[in-house]
Parts: structure tokens; sequence; C-alpha cells
């Protein structure tokens, strides 16, 4: 079955391996930009991001410009960042508070929900001018899930709750159960940008076999902080890593996830680890219903260091305390936001561990980060070896279990990555079956050369 450019996906993405086509093509790439990022539910922020009234931030919905910003009656507005009189931006600065937007071309000034409030010299467009019809275009479809907004440039879709599926309890995690306006992310971000395509570091965030090795200084690092000084959930850890061993798993519409039974984050300082305590009482409810689901010290250690593991399609990496935010630019070219939380019924002293420990390995100078974006550029090089066009992924394939209706693997199997890849398989090719019976009227398309 070939796409609307000639390209057949049925071939390309195969059940053990995908092709490097899928890395380098930019018909390909431009087809992911319709397809699975402005016609598919995208994540795009979290309220916690702009928590007082005027409160803004840029964004992108896959190459749309996007103003995120909460209004003097607190809702959150998704704004196309567009002028509609000619054209330009009418906002610049990435992040900030303000009362109005105005394009600077030719004053055009609207208000934070997006309605034109003035326009200069009105009355040269006659009585046909209606301003309440040429407000700042809004995202079409936006829904939330504990404060985490999603949008769709689509007027029609399924709904975000089936979209999400089983990565909505993830997100419950992820959150500490906490509601939308518990959750802070104004801690400041780290970006990094990488010469690869997006689905690198997609692959990447959920592949339990590479730590040991790309990481290694790290683990060991870790290991001898643990054996010397442990803290009291890490009691058990021996130092080949077998207290680490959990399941790759399989959710369902493209998200996918680790799930080991000990986070491996540490701020690897002499500070020994807080006591978690609540400090409203509200929180004190959140903090006995995680202890009574997964005991004390697994619950004192998901709150230090994060809760979740887990890769929501097509953008959104919560590992740790962070929200990690994949941005495509070109089929070579990616950007990467990591947004560190922290829960406002925590102490002051489990929120400040949480920040060292994701400085410690997802920081500009840390451990994990730099190691990453290192692979990745190596692995978008070695994509011009064009005699054996194959990425190989069929670690764990023959072990493969089903589990309560999800595909289940070892820690180090590559469940995962083909999880990824069946739904994006699944997305490009909507809509298909229609195309080729036009294709096949109007004369055939040439599919591309497979080695």
């Amino acid at each position: 079955m070939l796409s609307r450019n000639g390209l057949d996906y049925e071939s390309l993405v195969k059940k053990d391996r995908v092709h490097i086509s899928l890395y380098t093509n930019p018909a390909i790439f431009t087809e992911e930009m319709d397809k699975i990022f402005h016609r598919g539910w995208v994540y795009v922020g979290h309220r916690g991001e702009i928590p007082n009234p005027g409160d803004f931030r840029l964004k992108r919905i896959g190459r749309q410009p996007v103003i995120m910003v909460r209004d003097q009656q607190r809702e959150v507005h998704l704004l196309l960042n567009r002028c509609r009189h000619r054209g330009a931006t009418v906002c610049q600065r990435e992040q900030g508070n303000t009362r109005s937007f105005r394009c600077m071309y030719h004053g055009w000034t609207y208000l934070l929900n997006g309605d034109l409030s003035g326009v200069p010299s009105m009355d040269g467009y006659g009585e046909g001018f209606k301003r309440e019809e040429l407000g700042l275009v809004k995202v079409p479809r936006v829904a939330e899930h504990r404060g985490f907004i999603f949008a769709s440039l689509s007027p029609a879709g399924i709904a975000l709750d089936e979209h999400l599926g089983r990565a909505k309890e993830e997100i419950d995690l992820f959150a500490g159960l906490s509601n939308p306006e518990e959750v802070e992310v104004v801690s400041g971000i780290h970006k990094y940008s990488y010469q690869g395509n997006w689905k690198l570091a997609a692959e990447n965030s959920m592949d339990g076999y590479h730590p040991s090795i790309v990481h290694a200084s790290f683990a060991q690092a870790l290991m001898d902080k643990i054996t010397h000084v442990p803290t009291p959930e890490q009691q058990q850890v021996d130092r080949n890593f077998a207290a680490f061993r959990g399941n790759a798993r399989d959710l369902g519409n493209g998200h996918v996830m680790l799930d080991y039974r000990m986070r491996i984050y540490d701020p690897l300082n002499g500070d020994p680890a807080p006591e978690v305590k609540a400090v409203t009482p509200e929180g004190e409810a959140r903090l006995n219903n995680l202890v009574q689901r997964f005991g004390a010290d697994k619950t004192a250690n998901m709150l230090r260091e994060g809760g979740t593991h887990t890769f929501i399609f097509p953008n959104l990496i919560l590992i740790g305390i962070q929200m990690r935010v994949l941005q495509p630019v070109s089929v070579d070219r990616t950007e990467v936001s990591l947004y560190p939380t922290l829960l406002k019924w925590l102490t002051p002293e489990v929120n400040a561990i949480r920040l060292r420990s994701h400085e410690a390995f997802f920081g500009s100078a840390s451990f994990g980060g730099p190691d990453d974006s290192e692979i990745f550029e190596r692995i978008q090089d070695g994509c011009a070896v064009e005699l054996e066009p194959w990425q190989l992924m069929s670690r764990g394939l023959q072990r493969e279990r089903h589990e309560d209706g999800m595909i289940v693997g070892d820690l180090s199997d590559e469940t995962t990555q083909r999880g990824i890849w069946r739904q994006w398989k699944k997305v490009m090719m909507q809509g298909e079956v229609a195309a080729r019976s036009v294709r096949k009227r109007g004369g055939g398309a040439v599919a591309i050369k497979r080695g």
C-alpha cells in the first residue's frame, strides 16, 4: 500500500526492523507533520507553566507557532501566533506575562482569549468590517488530563481519553495523583538540539538496553554511592543492577514504558535523602493513597525521583520528575525541552532533592543528556550507509508475552521501540485505501527503493 508520496510503509516498517529512509527522507518528514503532528493529539504544555493570569509561553504544534496563555478568568487558551491582518507573529518573547498581544506591523491588538480588541484607523475598512470575526485563530481541539494540555489542529478525531488509554495512569503517577494546580513547572527549562531525526530520541527514551553501556560512568558512580551510603529503599541493591530489572511494556496507541522497581536517578552528592512529608491536608491524602498502593519505601523513592518512565506518542516523555518534549524541526534536526516539575504539597527539602536528581543526570553538564545526543548524531550519520539499509529492532521478540492486554518484554528488550513503530505505521497509513484507488485510476506511483 503506497502513501501519497509513493512510499510503501507496509514494507518499510517490518516486525523486527525499519528502513533507514524513515529517518532521512524529507518527504516522509513532511507527511509525519501532517498526519501525526497536525491531525493527531500532540502534547503542548502543562498548566503549571503559566500559573498566573497573563502568563504565556510560546509553543509549537508540529511546525505551527502557538501561544499558550492563561487569561484573567484563569482559563487556558491555545492561540495560533499569527496576526489576522497581514500574518506577522504577535508574540516573540518565549515566555512572560502580558495584558494583550499586539502585532508590531500595523498595531492590531488582541486580548488574552484571542479576541481582536484594537485596530488603528479602523474606519478605513468600511462598514463591512467585522472585528468579532478576526480574533486570533484558536487551536480546534484542546483537552487536558491532570493539567497536561494536548491539542490537535484537526477539528475531528478520537477523544483524548481514547488516545491516552492506559497511559493516563502513568500520567497520574508522574503527578503524584495531584490536581492540575498542584504541579509546578516554573523551575526553568533544560534545552538542547541535535542533528538527527526526532524518532531517535523517542526510541532512546524507552531503551533499557543502552544505559549500562552509554551511561557507564554514571552507573558506576551511582553503584559506588549506593554501596557506601544507601537510602533506606536502596539497601538491597547489588552491584550488578539486579534490583533495577523490570519490564518493557507496550501500553497501546504508541505509548510505551520501562517498568522497573526502583528509580536510578540520584543527586550523587553527600546530602542525605530527606524524609518524604506532605505540607497540606490534600497532599497528606495523596501521600497516604500512594503508600497504600506501593508501600512506604517505593512511594518515598517515587516522590523524590519520579513515578514513571513513559513515552506518550508522539512527543511527550515522562522520566524521573521531568516532562521532556520533542520538537521536530526538520528530517535531521530536533529540539528537546526538559521541564523539571515540583509538587506544591511536598516539603521544600523533597522538592530540592527532586531538582538535584534531575540536574545530576539530565542537566546540560550532566551524566546522561550529552551521552544520548552524541549517539543520536552517530546514528543519523550511519543512516548514510545504504548498502544494508535496515535498523534491527528484534531484541526480545521471541520472548514477548501478553499481560492484561499489553505486550510485555524484559527491560532491555526492544518491545517499546516496536510499539512506537506499530503506531507510527498505523497513523501514517490512515486514509491510504481511498488514496490508492484514486492512484489506480490516475496512474501508478513508484515506491521507494529498498535494499
